[in-house]
């Protein structure tokens, strides 16, 4: 309850994206492949992100 309003770190929100994103690629995936590409492109540049993020805290 108390968690309520807590903002998520910069690290959960990129892993929302980086989800969001694997979904859509593979949504995508059943109609146009080269879209679907594109948006896997995306996820992986997210996931990244939060690969450095980790790396930084430890």
């Amino acid at each position: 309850m108390f968690g309520l309003f807590k903002k998520k770190s910069e690290i959960d929100q990129l892993r929302d994206q980086y989800k969001k994103l694997q979904k859509e690629s593979f949504d995508l995936s059943k109609s146009n492949r080269s879209a679907a590409d594109k948006k896997l492109a995306e996820a992986e540049e997210v996931f990244k992100k939060i690969e450095a993020l980790k790396e930084k805290e430890n």
